[in-house]
């Protein structure tokens, strides 16, 4: 926990457990994260700051902290982030969920299909996705799914073709 106290952790735990060796195997994912924000931010003419290097960050940057290795690194205290989470749901569930959204997001951004099976449309997959982000949500603050929600509205486009 101590690696977030500090405000400006995503920098100077660029060097500390991001550097750790036992993230050779993930060919310091994270810290190349924070090196390519950096970089990016740099580019547009911008100032370093811990705010603008966690908002540079992709999905994958914070589902990766959720994996096995960098998870027990810094001693799992970022499933605190859940604090409404049944006290069931592990990490592993949480990790399960959070690739599955960032997935199929990766798959939306590259133009694959999301809602056909064979020649038929199949919405299942989308319902259950977007079922998991309002747990997620909840999860974090139940204040989030309500704020979602106005802005939501895939349930409605799902029924527009359904009634077709």
């Amino acid at each position: 926990m101590a690696h977030f106290v500090n405000p400006n952790w995503i920098m100077t735990e660029r060097n500390g457990f991001m550097s750790s060796p036992s993230l050779t195997g993930s060919k310091f994912f994270l810290r190349k994260c924070v090196d390519s924000a950096e970089q990016s931010i740099i580019r547009k003419g911008g100032t370093l700051t811990s705010g603008k290097i966690i908002a540079e960050q992709t999905l994958g940057f914070w589902t990766s902290l959720f994996d096995t290795h960098h998870y027990r690194l810094i001693g799992g205290c970022v499933i605190h982030t859940f604090g409404n989470k049944p006290a069931q749901i592990n990490r592993s569930i949480i990790s399960q969920k959070l690739n599955r959204i960032r997935e199929f997001r990766n798959r939306i951004y590259h133009n694959e299909p999301i809602c056909f099976d064979g020649n038929s449309i199949d919405f299942s997959e989308a319902i259950l996705i977007n079922n998991d982000i309002y747990e997620i949500l909840n999860w974090i603050d139940t204040d989030l799914t309500d704020y979602v929600e106005y802005f939501n509205g895939i349930q409605s486009k799902i029924d527009s073709v359904n009634y077709i």
